[in-house]
């Protein structure tokens, strides 16, 4: 992909970063038309002003809603990286008219409890340092609501077992998160760390191929689906889930429904939610209030009425 605007340079040096963080970027292309795009209109400094944000905004013809909101998020958070790295650009707005149709899988306890037999006991190469990871990897997932890149990036540094919590770097969202270890996930952390980090450099990642390098997400996503096969979880095709992502959906499900039934008052506790998973919105959090409705009806009184409260009408999902 060859770029010759006044960003190009830092385009590059952003997909590298992604990569290196293990975003597999299958399709680029938006950055190229960025690219053309601020050539076109002569930009001259670096990101984007307001007015060439709202024009990048704009819909272009036979556009569908997906691909605009796709082409402006990339940009979008281009533009977040820059602000980051102390460049002045305006962050053009998502938006409003697109809503995902997917329906995320929300894993059973029954299946969960399966699908973590599974990862005890499914046959890995004995040069493999997977053996140890597959028990710890997708507990730490679901037990924290993490991201799959969020959980491949922790460094030894960032897992504090003496006193039970994780810290969570350079999220999607920006800014860090400290989120508490329940005691089995101490206990599983520490044997795994017994095993396999006796050196423990603080830079050094937490989930470690033999060489030292950090797995690729794609990698992890691999076994899952073997995981799944062994647990005897049907998988419904490419697109179709279960993903590794559903193990957060699922924690956010089950975390609302939990909390509902011991009594809590949902209006305080979906903002809790909501900062713990790193959302910038309560708007994003707010789909885990529906699923929630679905899956246990009986909860589906108090939560229809929060959700009318707080949001009596979401035009747009954020992806999370």
């Amino acid at each position: 992909m060859k770029l010759s605007g006044i960003n190009a340079y830092l385009i590059e040096q952003y997909l590298a970063y992604k990569r290196n963080i293990g975003y597999t970027l299958s399709s680029t292309s938006n950055f190229k038309i960025f690219d053309n795009f601020t050539v076109k209109n002569g930009a001259t400094s670096v990101g984007l002003t307001k007015e060439l944000a709202e024009k990048w905004k704009e819909k272009r013809p036979n556009e569908s809603d997906v691909t605009r909101y796709k082409r402006v998020n990339d940009i979008a958070n281009f533009c977040i990286y820059l602000n980051q790295l102390g460049y002045q650009t305006y962050i053009p707005r998502l938006p409003k008219n697109y809503k995902s149709t997917f329906t995320p899988y929300i894993f059973s306890k029954e299946e969960l409890a399966s699908f973590f037999s599974a990862c005890d006991t499914i046959k890995v190469h004995d040069k493999s340092n997977m053996k140890y990871i597959l028990p710890v990897v997708f507990r730490i997932i679901y037990g924290c609501g993490l991201r799959i890149n969020e959980a491949m990036s922790l460094k030894n540094k960032d897992v504090n077992l003496e006193e039970g919590y994780i810290i969570v770097r350079e999220t999607k969202n920006g800014g860090d998160r400290i989120l508490p270890l329940s005691d089995s996930l101490i206990t599983i952390c520490s044997q795994y760390k017994n095993i396999l980090l006796l050196s423990n450099e603080s830079e050094g990642y937490f989930f470690i191929q033999k060489n030292g390098n950090r797995y690729a997400s794609d990698t992890v996503y691999k076994w899952f689906r073997k995981v799944l096969w062994k647990a005897g979880i049907s998988h419904g095709g490419k697109g179709m889930g279960p993903r590794v992502h559903d193990l957060r959906h699922s924690f956010s499900v089950h975390s609302l429904a939990e909390m509902s039934r011991k009594g809590m008052d949902l209006y305080y506790t979906l903002p809790i939610l909501s900062k713990y998973l790193g959302h910038q919105s309560l708007e994003a959090t707010d789909k885990y209030v529906r699923l929630t409705s679905d899956m246990y009806p009986e909860l589906i009184q108090d939560v229809n009425k929060l959700s009318s409260y707080l949001f009596p009408e979401v035009k747009q999902n954020e992806t999370d």
